[in-house]
């Protein structure tokens, strides 16, 4: 649970590396609060199934602090996302590739899927703490 709100701690800190389990809880909140948002925009009224809607006073503070809620999770989001690809000993400008139609978001979704690196990299020492004692044996 801790490391779902890891991206939280770090805040802004896009150096090192993050391990995928904390990459994923923190999308997995993301999308909890997601669904919690449109739950509630559902019960109060504030979402038709024809799209065309007009909010009360409720869904208009709801979007507000939902709004606000994205906001304030950009900053964390692209963090993680930074020390996600440092993980996998590539740099953050991989995340351009996804600029790509289709082609590039499939790409960046296996760079998240695949596994970090064992031991330091360029980008610091492994989230995991393997390979450094390996690392000890062999200097």
């Amino acid at each position: 649970m801790s490391l779902m709100f890891q991206p939280l701690k770090k805040y802004a800190e896009f150096n090192g590396r993050a391990r995928r389990s904390e990459f994923w809880l923190f999308g997995l909140f993301i999308f909890l609060v997601e669904i919690v948002y449109f739950v509630l925009m559902g019960v109060t009224g504030n979402l038709e199934p024809t799209g065309y809607t007009q909010m009360n006073g409720v869904g208009v503070a709801l979007a507000g602090l939902f709004s606000l809620f994205c906001l304030g999770m950009l900053i964390p989001g692209l963090a993680v996302t930074f020390r996600r690809l440092h993980d996998t000993n590539r740099s953050a400008w991989w995340l351009l590739i996804g600029l790509l139609p289709v082609i590039g978001s499939l790409v960046l979704l296996v760079f998240y899927l695949l596994p970090g690196t064992t031991g330091p990299n360029r980008f610091g020492a492994d989230p995991k703490g393997a390979g450094e004692a390996a690392a000890s044996v062999f200097s």
